[in-house]
This record gives structure tokens, sequence and C-alpha cells, in this order.
């Protein structure tokens, strides 16, 4: 099929919105289902997933690809819950088209908003269904207020609804003459009926001249008083929504359905094809290039969503970027080097697949068993090409796990693995410091998600707090002479070492040297000193706490000639230690990281006390990424900020955002002490 004639849609908005109801309904519109499914049964196509349909939400992405009037319509349905931003902004990179379901119950909620800036942000086109009419407290006009408030006047409404709440029936259609009434359960036309009539013909009247200055030609004949036609106003349109200009707005109820028909007649004549909105930005060895989606091209693809399928292995969902995809087709991942062989190229609707030839520029496929690829992946026949997308977002909350018997480790282990095959935005690392397995995601019920599959599978694993890695260094320095005698028949144990300690500015690690003369220690022997000292470290200080930041230098000692050994003088080295940090004392250093919190203005000052109250030191605000938000950076105890992200979408409605990276280590205020060395017994 040609590019022209395919239409890449990704649905995005707040959780509950309706997102996954409305892909039913165009898939039930379209004749691919007999009947509707409910999100709420457990029976929705694009919620395959067991631990979906137990909860009743989408907690991934899903595709659904269907014909429409002489159109290829890929439906990307996206969770609408803000731990999971990662999918739906994955989703978007392999969109031409977002629509943005919005409840009109409920208005613009806050991550309506935080899928906008991600859009704004990729370029992406967008419109708007206003979904949920026929529901008690519903209103059109009140959203479309909202709409504009939040996101400008260049959001404007092309239908109009008929009926309020429970009489809801029908669209009045502003680019067009007529009505469409839904009474009988299926679209009929109708002339616009009196009581909408005037407010119908204002917004034409309205919408044309938003766009017909788009076009000087047509806004010449406009001001002379001649009308476009609906086909060159749709023309204008298409247009506008392909530059941003314009935000169309469409209402209806994806439930019923209403408005759906027209939703998708609307997208297949006003959406942006492939390749409408400009080439692809890609790289190739390092420099930037433009990648036309083009059929006649060389074949690449970008891989947008993996899913793994008990029965069919991993899945790899891509968009073609360029040429004609066929099936056996060998091409390079750019990432890893490795060919790849298209083996089974397939066409999924939620979790129903059948299996395709070819696949032309522009649409979506999917391919099962291939080797190391990955979500962000390029696939091509040029090793050096690669279309970066956004990166999944930087972990803010996390637990530690542990499966509770040996026999269940390597279980827990493989299924942490898929998972984050499945989801690059969740990150499971081994913590040296505390020896804890740490899954780390977007938030609590991402992580809580994750535990419910793992239960789900029956591993038996238990979990608990993340534990800091505090650390300790020496308050001051020491001076110390460290002796190791035994004697227990045979050879013995003798090790005498005088050994000079001093605290290493932050970050300084360890630092061993020697200034031993006149062979007091033989010079083989020396190091063992300081692998002594250096074991000591990692086994903790007065409280604890695994050393850092110290320098040691052993200046003189003794030896025996038949009981010295290297033994000896490493146990005298850890003995040397630990007198140091009796003589001394230490000093316990918190880990401290630095963040960036994102958060609309109205916030900004209950964001900044919090970050005081939490011992935050703010070194510097500055405007964010859209109109009427601001970035805060901090320097943070990271104990401080281990359930933050709960705190903050708190405090910001759900709208504020940050991440978080280690950034040093500072000594611990005396006050805290005993609470943090308590905590660690």
């Amino acid at each position: 099929m040609s590019s022209q004639s395919i239409r890449n849609v990704v649905l995005v908005g707040h959780n509950g919105n309706g997102k996954t109801t409305l892909a039913e309904a165009m898939l039930y519109r379209a004749g691919v289902l007999s009947r509707m499914g409910r999100v709420d049964d457990g029976t929705a196509h694009c919620d395959h997933d067991p631990e979906e349909k137990a909860r009743h939400q989408s907690l991934g992405t899903a595709v659904a690809s269907f014909d429409w009037r002489g159109h290829r319509i890929n439906i990307i349905d996206t969770p609408g819950y803000t731990d999971f931003v990662g999918e739906a902004v994955n989703g978007m990179h392999a969109a031409d088209l977002a629509v943005f379901v919005v409840d009109a119950v409920s208005g613009v909620q806050a991550q309506d908003q935080v899928m906008w800036r991600h859009a704004e942000r990729l370029g992406l086109p967008r419109m708007v269904f206003v979904n949920g009419l026929d529901r008690e407290r519903s209103s059109f006009e009140r959203t479309l207020d909202g709409l504009q408030s939040h996101f400008g006047s260049r959001v404007e409404a092309v239908e109009l609804p008929l009926g309020v709440e429970a009489s809801f029936h029908g669209i009045a259609d502003l680019v067009g003459d007529g009505a469409l009434d839904y009474s009988s359960g299926q679209s009929a036309a109708a002339p616009v009926p009196d009581d909408v009539a005037s407010a119908a013909s204002d917004g034409h009247i309205q919408l044309v001249e938003d766009v017909v200055e788009g076009d000087d030609e047509l806004l010449e004949q406009y001001l002379e008083g001649e009308e476009p036609t609906q086909e060159q106003l749709e023309q204008l349109i298409r247009a506008a929504v392909v530059e941003r200009d314009v935000f169309p707005v469409l209402c209806g109820s994806a439930a019923k359905p209403i408005g759906v028909d027209h939703l998708l007649d609307f997208i297949c004549r006003v959406g942006p094809a492939p390749g409408d909105t400009g080439p692809v930005a890609a790289v190739r060895g390092g420099e930037p290039v433009a990648l036309e989606i083009d059929g006649a091209g060389p074949p690449a693809v970008l891989v947008f969503k993996t899913r793994i399928d008990d029965f069919l292995g991993q899945i790899s969902f891509m968009k073609v970027l360029s040429g004609t995809i066929r099936s056996n087709e060998t091409l390079v991942d750019s990432r890893t080097g490795d060919k790849e062989r298209l083996h089974n190229l397939m066409s999924f609707t939620g979790a129903d697949h059948h299996g395709v030839d070819h696949l032309d520029a522009g649409d979506i496929v999917a391919v099962t068993k291939l080797g190391d690829v990955r979500t962000g992946d390029t696939l091509s026949n040029d090793a050096a090409l690669s279309v970066p997308i956004t990166p999944p977002p930087v972990p803010v909350y996390g637990v530690a796990v542990h499966a509770t018997a040996p026999a269940q480790e390597d279980k827990l282990a493989s299924a942490l693995r898929r998972f984050a095959t499945e989801d690059p935005s969740l990150v499971i690392r081994q913590d040296p410091t505390t020896r804890q397995t740490v899954l780390s995601g977007a938030g609590e019920a991402h992580i809580r998600v994750v535990r419910s599959r793992l239960e789900r599978m029956g591993i038996d694993f238990e979990v608990e707090d993340m534990r800091v890695a505090y650390l300790e260094t020496l308050a001051r320095p020491a001076d110390v002479e460290a002796k190791h005698k035994k004697q227990s028949g045979g050879h013995g144990q003798f090790a005498v070492a005088m050994v000079r300690f001093e605290p290493l500015p932050r970050g300084g690690g360890y630092e061993f040297d020697t200034e031993v003369s006149g062979g007091a220690i033989p010079r083989n022997l020396i190091p063992a000193v300081g692998a002594g000292i250096e074991d000591a470290m990692g086994n903790g200080g007065r409280h604890g706490f695994p050393m850092v930041d110290l320098r040691a230098v052993c200046y003189d000692g003794k030896h025996h000639s038949v009981d010295s050994s290297e033994m000896s003088f490493k146990i005298a080295g850890s003995l040397a230690l630990k007198q140091a940090v009796e003589q001394a004392g230490s000093a316990v250093l918190e880990p401290v990281s630095e963040i960036r919190v994102e958060v609309p203005d109205a916030y900004q000052g209950d964001v900044l006390g919090d970050l005081n109250s939490r011992r935050g030191q703010v070194f510097g605000t500055e405007p964010g990424s859209t109109a009427g938000t601001s970035v805060i950076r901090a320097h943070v105890p990271t104990s401080e900020i281990l359930s933050y992200v709960i705190d903050l979408r708190s405090m910001t409605g759900g709208t504020g955002t940050f991440s978080a990276a280690h950034h040093d280590y500072q000594p611990l205020p005396h006050a805290l002490l005993a609470k943090v060395v308590a905590a660690a017994d």
C-alpha cells in the first residue's frame, strides 16, 4: 500500500480517558470485531496481558492494524498512567499523528498535559477526541475551554455534540454542512438541529477564517465572499495540522460508539501520511542525515516496542522508515553490528496476528525471534545509520528484591531480565555497597505491577526497602603500630607494620605507599600490608559502612625470617586500619544526588520549600521545556528522595517530573548519625 494511504495514529491521554475503548470502537466500526470488548470485563483486544486484564488498565503499548475506506490505519494504544510514560513516548516515535483522548467529565488532566509537552517536543501533529459525552456531568464546552486554556487558541472545534449527557446522540460537522445521528446505533446523515444551528454556523465561520489564512488565493476569494468548498477546507485543515498550526477537536462516545466512524474518516482525509511532516532525523557515522520516507529507498526500520510472548517469544514492533521490507530480508542492527534475518513478518491487532509477505515505507510490522534487538534499535543495510529516539525515563523509585530460596534465584533473575527487555524504563542492578538487587522504575505503581507479574509466575521472592549506600572515612590523621603474632606449633605468624593514615578529599579513593628502608620489611611483603588495609576498608569502619578516601603510608616495621609471610602482613595491615579508626575516629558520608525537577510555575514555590525541608541546596532555576513550566536544579541527600516521586506527584497534581543522578558524598550531620546507624543494624 502506498505511504500516502497509511495513517499511523497514537492514542494518548490521562489514565481512564477511554483510549483502549476508543481503539476497540474503531475495530468494531471497521468490521474487524463483531462486538466490542470491554476494559472493565478484561475483554478488550488491546489489553491482552493478564495483568492488564486483572487491573482493567493498559500497562504497555499495543498495536491494532486495520483497513478503512481505502486506507491502512495503524492504531498505537498507549498506557495513560504516569509511571508508563516511556511506553507512550516510544509509541509517539512510530506515529505521524497523536489523537489525545480527553475525558468530557474531568477535562484536561495531568497526564494530558505531560503527553502534550512530549508531542510538542517531538513536533508531532495532534488532534483531540473529547470522549464520554454521554456520561453524567459531561460538557463539551467546558472541556473545549480547558483545552484552549492549557494548549492555546489553535485548539479548534471541528464538531459539536447533539444532545447532552444521556441524551447525547450525534455530532454536527463544522467542516461540512450537516450532522450525523446515531440514535439507531449507526450513523445517519441528518440536518443540523435548530438548537445547534447557530453555534454550528459560528463555529464553521471561525474555522474557515482561521485556516484560510494559509492560502493566499483562497483567502482573497473568501474576502470577496466566496466560501471554500468542503474539499478545499479539508485540504487547508490538513496543511494546518501537518504544520501544527491547528489542533482539531472532535467529539463523541467510544463506549456507544458515537462519532468514532467520523473520527476515522477525518483521520484519513485530514491526518498526515508518513513523510508529510518531513524526513526522519537520523545519524550516519556521527553526522546528522535526513531519511526520507520513501518506498523506493534503501530498507530501514525503527524498533519502537518489544514484547515477549509465551508462545511466539520476543516480538519486535517496527516502523518501516524507508524501502519495502520483505520476509526473510537481512538487515544490520546499528547498535550491535549484527545481521538480523526477518523471518516472520506479522501484522497485529492486540494479541491477534497474521503473517504478511512485505510492508512498504511508513507501515508498521512485527517480527519474531530476532537476536539481541532492543527497543530503540535501527535496522537497515547501512550499519552506520541510526535513528535516535527519546531515551527511557531515568528510574526514580526502587526497591530491593531477593529470592526466598536458592532454587528460586535463577527463575527470579530470568523473569527480571525478561521484564527489562520489554520495558527499557525498568532497571535491574546489583548495588556493590549494600549487596542488594535493586529493581528501579518510574514510580510505585510501576514496581507494584512488576511484583504482581512475578507473583503470577509463581516465583517466591521478598521485597525490602533500598538501603542507602553510606560510607566512612577517617576523621583525622593517625599514626599506628600494628602487631600480629601467633604461635601454634611449627611455623608461626609474625608481622609488625607502622603506618601513617590521612583522609583524602572526597572521591580520592585509596592510596598506599611505602617509605620502608633497610629491609625492615622485605620488599615482597610490603604490598600485603596495603592489601590488608584495602580488605579491611571493605569490611567497614566504626559504624559498619565501607571506608573510602584515605591514604596509608607504611614507613617501618619488623619481620621474622621464618614466621613472617604475606598473610601475616595482610593481617597486620587490617589491624593497622582498625587501630587508626579507634585513634582518629571516623566520619560517616552520605550520598548526595543532583536532581532536576520540572513543574508548572504555579507549583514552583511549594517545590522549593519542600526541597529545603529535605536538606536540599538549590543551585539554579530556569524556564522549562514548555511555556509556563520551570526547572529547578538542586543537590539533595539521596536518603531524602527515595520516595520523592510519590510526594512530588501529590504536590503538583501529577504534573511534576524529576530525574536524579549521583553527585558526590558529603559528611552526614552528627544529629542524624544515631538514626542512620540504628537503621543499618
